[in-house]
């Protein structure tokens, strides 16, 4: 079971690279802006290696209770359909990278309609349901505690982004604060 969820986890993972990475080159050429101050390259190398940390720490610990298991995989489909919804939602806009496309209006519908980042809330799903799924007991808090940290200063800076992006753009009649 835990060769097969390594291939479940990582194959998933490499379609969602090659989306990204092609939904990025297409926003820049329409002129997306990529802020400064994004803990991306920490978050590039962190996904990943929370996923390998887990399958390394449930190798060593042997197969979880099938209860528990069948929880984290009920978890992490759940999540993933989650996320893929929200990627199918946000279509050409969504991307690993914050690139925000200057005067498009934000995205309200689909699951966003409920919640504001469900892509993040599929991720957190994600490493908790693939902890389950590898019995990685200590690893998996860990690792997440990790992402979720690093997802919340990844929110600061989307958010601060997005809100600059909608604003108008200051006229020779307003009053700009230096």
């Amino acid at each position: 079971m835990t060769a097969a969820a390594f291939l479940v986890v990582f194959g998933l993972m490499l379609i969602e690279v090659r989306r990204a990475t092609r939904n990025e080159r297409a926003q820049r050429r329409r002129g997306g802006v990529e802020p400064s101050g994004d803990v991306y390259e920490a978050m590039r190398l962190a996904y990943p290696a929370a996923f390998l940390t887990m399958f390394a720490e449930g190798a060593m610990r042997g197969r979880p209770g099938t209860g528990v298991l069948i929880a984290g995989a009920t978890l992490f489909g759940c999540a993933k359909a989650l996320k893929w919804w929200a990627i199918a939602t946000l279509g050409p806009f969504w991307t690993f990278r914050v690139i925000v496309l200057p005067g498009a209006p934000l995205v309200a519908s689909g699951p966003y309609r409920w919640m504001r980042h469900p892509n993040y809330v599929g991720v957190i799903g994600e490493l908790i349901g693939t902890a389950l799924i590898t019995g990685a007991a200590i690893s998996g808090p860990v690792v997440t505690a990790i992402f979720m940290a690093l997802l919340s200063k990844r929110i600061a800076v989307e958010s601060r982004t997005l809100n600059a992006a909608r604003s108008p753009a200051p006229t020779s009649k307003q009053h700009v604060p230096h």
